[in-house]
């Protein structure tokens, strides 16, 4: 295997040496706006200081249910920045676990490896493909975040004869100060894409921003989106708790995806029910609601056709569109707040959707909703009077739905 570097070897946990771009680490950088950024000037500043440096990466695994880890990338002649998104399962593929950074994540101190010597044996496939691009030297150097877990970083040059033991300390040395930076980027990172995952991206900002006290929030016109699963108590009895979950789990990406296309914002999940909003910023919302609806219906269809495959069974839902005002904002207890939306609007369009099965249709539209769409070809299904609401409501259907 690829040896520690004896420049390295009972590396200090803090930088050792002074220098303009240790300086900047510790002043300026922390204005940069990411990591990405932080690479990019990092690598840019020590090519200056006379460093042979050619390719520099760096690797966080993350906290977040799709995403395995983030890498990205610096080249000195490529002139920019490229970051890789990597997965939940690459940590099982035969590319990562031929990989220096899998070794870097299991503990190893660091690994390196003369790229240009003359018949040399590689432990990893990577070192084939650097000597092919003109690299002479990497090294692998971990980055330990405040929780313990460790990260990677790489290190490449192109000079003849790779990088002395002075380059090595001046990398080393930079690291802890680079890895607190780093830190503070993806601690922020990881937040936004939790919020993001677990509250919706609007929301999300929301609460960074600072509306983080019950009661805080505003009343927003948004177009209203409301779905339900058929018959899923039924189907609860039935399925055993992994189908039931992959089950949920397949009807709500059809829904949901569809919605998050069309630039609408999921905001929670109840049981096998969906709320969401498209905020009328623009006469345009409506319409995107609508179209959401419309492919949420094809790939409910199309997931259909794949059960009917299998020989599950079909499932069933239904989707009410309604419009008007909400209220938008922090709602709960003292000690667990719900970032939702409330008010008689949100009312209407749960029980527009329970008239789905009575009147024997997949998608609903209310009069509020119909009005952003004056002179289309939709069928009324007559004023009904729902639990609760004071007015009767007009209620629409598409034309291909009869």
């Amino acid at each position: 295997m690829a040896s520690v570097p004896a420049a390295l070897a009972g590396a200090t946990c803090w930088p050792r040496r002074p220098g303009p771009v240790l300086d900047w680490l510790i002043g300026d950088a922390r204005w940069l706006p990411d990591g990405p950024a932080l690479l990019s000037q990092l690598s840019i500043r020590l090519v200056e200081t006379g460093l042979p440096l050619a390719r520099a990466s760096f690797h966080i695994r993350t906290l977040h249910p799709q995403l395995f880890g983030i890498g990205v990338y610096w080249q000195r002649d490529a002139g920019q920045i490229r970051v890789f998104r990597a997965e939940r399962g690459v940590e099982r593929t035969d590319q990562f676990l031929r990989s220096p950074m899998r070794v870097l994540f299991e503990g190893a101190g660091a690994v390196r490896q003369r790229l240009d010597l003359p018949n040399a044996e590689f432990d990893f496939p990577l070192f084939e493909e650097l000597r092919e691009q003109g690299l002479t030297d990497y090294v692998a150097l971990p980055i330990t975040f405040s929780d313990g877990k460790i990260h990677g970083s790489t290190w490449s040059s192109d000079r003849p004869g790779g990088f002395s033991s002075e380059d090595l300390v001046q990398i080393e040395d930079l690291l802890p100060v680079f890895g607190v930076l780093l830190e503070i980027h993806f601690k922020r990172y990881i937040a936004v894409t939790l919020l993001d995952t677990y509250v919706g991206h609007r929301a999300g900002e929301r609460i960074l921003e600072g509306q983080i006290t019950r009661g805080s929030g505003d009343t927003v016109s948004a177009a209203i989106w409301y779905c339900d699963l058929r018959g899923f108590t039924a189907l609860s009895e039935r399925l055993g708790r992994d189908d039931l979950l992959a089950c949920l789990n397949d009807y709500f990406d059809a829904m949901g995806g569809a919605v998050e296309a069309h630039g609408g914002e999921i905001l929670k999940f109840i049981g096998d029910a969906m709320l969401a909003i498209f905020p009328l910023e623009d006469e345009q919302a409506c319409q995107r609601g609508l179209r959401a609806a419309l492919d949420a219906r094809a790939a409910m269809a199309e997931l259909n056709a794949r059960r009917r495959e299998r020989g599950e069974e079909t499932l069933g839902f239904g989707i009410a569109l309604h419009a008007g005002e909400v209220m938008y904002g922090n709602i709960g207890s003292a000690r667990r707040l719900d970032f939702t939306i409330i008010g008689p609007a949100v009312n209407l369009a749960t029980r527009l959707e329970g008239l789905c099965r009575t009147l024997g249709h997949d998608l609903l539209i209310s009069d509020r909703f119909a009005y952003y769409f004056i002179g289309w070809d939709l069928r009324s299904l007559g004023h009904h009077h729902l639990a609760g609401i004071a007015r009767p409501v007009e209620v629409f259907a598409l034309p291909e739905a009869e």
